[in-house]
């Protein structure tokens, strides 16, 4: 668990680094998000945890002391068989109830922190936003940086417009950044404020005033700069926030709406597509020789020729125009599949979460009994690999789920599927002490094939 969370820390670093978070802050947004890794720590925990288990007993040839005195591996497995069990079912009361309530507090407090700007903080040679002010300076020294050289101020005014600059060879902050008044204080400098006239023969003249001063005062309100409320929880309805009775009345209510507005959109295509008959007038020529002889260029001529020119453009565009709406609503239509195989995915994830722990722990602990290895060496490694194998099956399976590929009531069971019938395999074997794979069916063959034509009674 402590792996993933500082993933996720290095993941979401970019949105919580530079603003002068808390620790207090991050740790509760890892502690929101950390129930949303609990599908991918439970499984890949237990699978870990029975190999090195069970790879320790038959390594230490328990195993074959509890045979001697009558007792299987699978009596041995029971106990552990009904405690995941019972972890299933736990773990489908977890997914179904705690992580949506961490996905709506993470995911509200990810939005508001995304809203924080950076720390307040006046960097040089480039202009910063201070409250009602945007300020550049060219160099800061000082105690904590607090003096000031070549200071260019330019206001904010309610119109929005660049009216006010004020230019100042020093400057000095009286007060610190983090405080609600910032008090700076400019020293030899000028005031520069363009003045809007009330009258319109007068704008033309672009009037303007200029102060010089000794010393200038300044007061900026920065209460409102990051006044943000971080407990503010404005998504409410995403399908990952909901539990199975919500996304079962979601998934009805989206899939009746997609196919109403399937049949309203086939209904109004076919009637804004009427067919224009086309009438043909047979014209009786006297000598239908000459007229197979006239010039291309008369062809056009003939009125007949005309009207299937008219009606042969006007189909062309009604054809593009239809075309052009198909690909649009096309586009429209897979977006709405999407989000519902989206709700029907999350759906499943909640009842596939209990079959994993299970199934994995009777692969973990069948292949720690068969390889007969312990710690952290190999049994870590075959862990990952197994783990991944069946992460990327159910991953590749929801991809293809989404653009309605597969169906997504099967993609999210391919793993179930193809690792229930292994875990079925090796428990077999290693209650049964026959190994992972009985090459005797390959190898006796061949051995008995070459005792027989090429051994030494042969000769």
């Amino acid at each position: 668990m402590i792996i993933f969370i500082i993933q996720t820390f290095w993941l979401f670093v970019d949105d919580l680094a530079g603003k002068g978070l808390d620790i207090s802050i991050i740790l509760r947004f890892l502690l929101y998000y950390s129930p949303k890794l609990v599908p991918l720590v439970l499984p890949l925990s237990v699978l870990l945890a029975s190999l090195m288990t069970y790879g320790d007993l038959a390594e230490n040839y328990e195993f074959a002391a509890m045979k001697s005195t009558g007792i299987s591996l699978l009596r041995a497995m029971r106990g552990l068989i009904v405690f995941h069990v019972l972890l299933g079912i736990g773990s489908f009361y977890f997914s179904n109830h705690i992580i949506p309530y961490g996905e709506l507090k993470s995911y509200n407090l990810r939005k508001n922190l995304a809203k924080l700007k950076p720390a307040l903080a006046i960097r040089e040679g480039i202009f910063n936003d201070l409250g009602s002010i945007s300020i550049k300076v060219e160099k800061k020294f000082g105690d904590n940086d607090r003096f000031l050289e070549d200071v260019i101020i330019h206001e904010k005014t309610p119109d929005k417009r660049n009216n006010i600059v004020i230019k100042a060879k020093k400057g000095e902050l009286k007060s610190e950044t983090s405080d609600a008044m910032l008090q700076l204080v400019l020293y030899e400098g000028n005031r520069y404020e363009i003045i809007q006239p009330k009258k319109g023969d007068e704008r033309l003249r672009h009037p303007h005033a200029k102060v010089a001063f000794e010393q200038y005062n300044m007061n900026i309100d920065l209460s409102e700069f990051n006044n943000i409320d971080l407990e503010e929880e404005n998504y409410r309805s995403t399908f990952r926030m909901q539990k199975i009775e919500q996304l079962n009345q979601n998934i009805d209510s989206l899939q009746d709406l997609f196919k109403e507005q399937k049949l309203t959109f086939a209904s109004n295509f076919n009637q804004t597509a009427p067919s224009r008959g086309i009438e043909v007038k047979e014209k009786v020529t006297q000598n239908s020789d000459s007229l197979l002889m006239a010039n291309v260029l008369n062809f056009a001529k003939v009125s007949k020729n005309y009207e299937w020119i008219e009606i042969t453009q006007g189909a062309q565009v009604k054809v593009r125009r239809k075309l052009s709406n198909l690909e649009s609503k096309k586009k429209s239509f897979f977006v709405m599949q999407k989000f519902i195989n989206l709700h029907i995915i999350t759906r499943n994830d909640k009842y596939t979460l209990v079959f994993a722990s299970i199934i994995l722990f009777l692969i973990g602990a069948s292949l720690g009994a068969i390889i007969r290895k312990g710690g952290f060496g190999l049994p870590l490694v075959l862990a990952v690999i197994i783990f991944l194998t069946y992460h990327y099956i159910g991953l590749f399976g929801k991809n293809a789920a989404e653009d309605n590929s597969i169906s997504p009531d099967v993609a999210c069971w391919i793993s179930t599927f193809i690792f229930g019938p292994i875990a079925f395999y090796l428990t077999q074997r290693a209650s049964t002490d026959k190994g992972f794979i009985n090459l005797d069916v390959v190898t006796v063959p061949i051995t008995n094939f070459y005792a027989k034509y090429f051994g030494p009674n042969k000769a």
